[in-house]
């Protein structure tokens, strides 16, 4: 019983006190779940997060849902989940309750251009801690730096592309590197 109480209120405190949705929660998650709680390995944490993205629903809330499960059973993921939302959901409650013009308000405005600086930095921490993290060879260090460079392009132009197509695409790359990648190159190392 004790594990439910843990769960619940640990993600109510990730749900609280971090912004900018799925991926700034991502090393939030990671640093509670992985480092201090020690509830899952850091490559499972890897593998949700590449579930989590490509499931439908908030990435972070799929993460909390399967650390929930994994440490709680049924229960478990019904109060991580509840738990992640419960103060985002207060929260709103409480702005759309009682102020009107909420972000009119201009040291309200001020703190959240501050947020999305952070939120921004929160991303790239998670992103660089996975790559840090990740054991790569040859071939996987080639499709970060190409995803890295499309994405860069898709951003500077303003290019309107599903993250859809982009999911499907780097799968199909992927999947045709597995299937057809046999061949080594000139050191020996697998492709």
């Amino acid at each position: 019983m004790n594990i439910l109480f843990e769960l619940f209120f640990t993600f109510v405190k990730i749900g609280l006190f971090t912004f900018g949705g799925g991926y700034a929660l991502i090393a939030f998650i990671e640093h509670i779940c992985v480092e201090e709680k020690q509830w899952i390995s850091h490559d499972e944490m890897m593998n949700i997060a590449v579930i989590a993205e490509s499931t439908p629903g908030p990435m972070a809330l799929n993460c909390a849902t399967y650390i929930g499960y994994k440490q709680g059973g049924f229960i478990g993921s019904v109060l991580t989940t509840c738990g992640m939302i419960f103060p985002s959901f207060a929260i709103i409650f409480l702005i759309s309750k009682y102020l009107d013009r909420f972000l009119e308000i201009t040291w309200i405005a001020s703190a959240f251009a501050g947020i999305k600086i952070a939120v921004g930095i929160l991303i790239l921490d998670a992103a660089l801690r996975m790559l840090r993290k990740m054991q790569t060879n040859k071939m996987q260090k080639i499709i970060i730096a190409c995803a890295f460079a499309a994405m860069m392009i898709i951003n500077a132009f303003s290019i309107h592309i599903s993250s859809v197509v982009l999911m499907l695409t780097a799968g199909v790359i992927s999947l045709f590197i597995f299937c057809f990648g046999k061949t080594k190159d000139a050191g020996g190392e697998k492709l």
